[in-house]
């Protein structure tokens, strides 16, 4: 075997693909992005805002353990949820604002991008 080169059947791929082998080709494409001129700005928006509640959970996730750990003092404890909860709220004045109802994406084979 020489160095770029493949070997193997379009058979052996076809676990990877959605739709099966005997399938034409155009039908087996992978779903693509619509670009929607209307419609940029609201997905940019929607990933933006995904980005963002994640981090928002990975906070408050990090939050509790320092909370049950005991390395907070009180006055720590209660500035993390008051910043927590006026994000939170902020990103719903963000999603009404954007008409954004869900922040779940559906990543494909990945799963969903949000619990």
């Amino acid at each position: 075997m020489k160095y770029g080169e493949v070997r193997g059947t379009p058979m052996d791929l076809a676990e990877f693909d959605e739709a099966p082998i005997d399938t034409p080709i155009i039908a087996r494409q992978p779903r693509r992005v619509s670009l929607e001129p209307d419609k940029v700005e609201q997905g940019l928006v929607q990933l933006v805002l995904t980005v963002v509640e994640l981090l928002r959970q990975l906070m408050q996730k990090q939050a509790l353990r320092r909370i049950e750990a005991g390395s907070l003092a009180p006055e720590q404890v209660e500035r993390l949820g008051d910043t927590l909860m006026r994000l939170e709220a902020q990103m719903e004045v963000l999603k009404t604002h954007f008409g954004i109802k869900d922040l779940n994406m559906d990543l494909g084979p990945l799963g969903n991008l949000v619990d």
